[in-house]
């Protein structure tokens, strides 16, 4: 496997547009577990290249990310593929092995101690810098709905945990080529 380093600001149309269709966040601490994000901001911050995620409070993906402040975002270059979006966006890395579930292949990363996933070859290594939750109070009364307060935090989907906003310095961006 070829890694093409690339510069972000080029790709980032194509992360965007790839974001609401799913992405994937991957963390290694426990175990390598990978999750569907479909909502994030790509930007600059403090002068560096951001990107800034939402876990929501009980995610396997929280635990993990705490421990070790470092993830990918792994972006399909020719859509999302909806086997791995099913799996790996509505079962818990808790209870099983998504790597193993999805049939995905894994490349170590460059600058952080996460790998990068070969199916979804735009690879951005990111570094945590900072992290928020999300105040329920200070949101509109329209994004309440994201919070219903009477599903359990451990349901997938909307549920009444809040997400954390992670922003991580974007270290190293490539595609993979095989």
């Amino acid at each position: 496997m070829i890694k093409k380093t690339v510069n972000v600001s080029e790709y980032a149309q194509n992360i965007v547009e790839a974001l609401p269709k799913g992405i994937l966040l991957t963390t290694k601490d426990q175990k390598v577990n990978t999750m569907v994000i479909g909502w994030g901001q790509l930007g600059v911050n403090w002068a560096l290249p951001i990107f800034t995620c939402f876990i929501r409070e009980h995610r396997f993906t929280r635990e993990q990310l705490d421990a070790t402040g470092e993830f990918t975002l792994s972006i399909p270059l020719n859509g999302a593929n909806p086997t791995i979006t099913k799996i790996c966006g509505a079962q818990s890395g808790r209870d099983i092995d998504k790597i193993e579930a999805a049939h995905l292949h894994l490349v170590d990363g460059e600058e952080v101690n996460v790998p990068a996933i070969v199916e979804y070859p735009l690879t951005l290594e990111c570094k945590v810098v900072q992290k928020q939750a999300i105040d329920l109070g200070a949101l509109d009364e329209s994004l309440q709905k994201w919070y219903p307060q009477d599903v359990d935090s451990y349901a997938t989907g909307s549920n009444k945990d809040t997400h954390i906003a992670y922003s991580a310095e974007i270290v190293h961006a490539y595609i993979i080529e095989s």
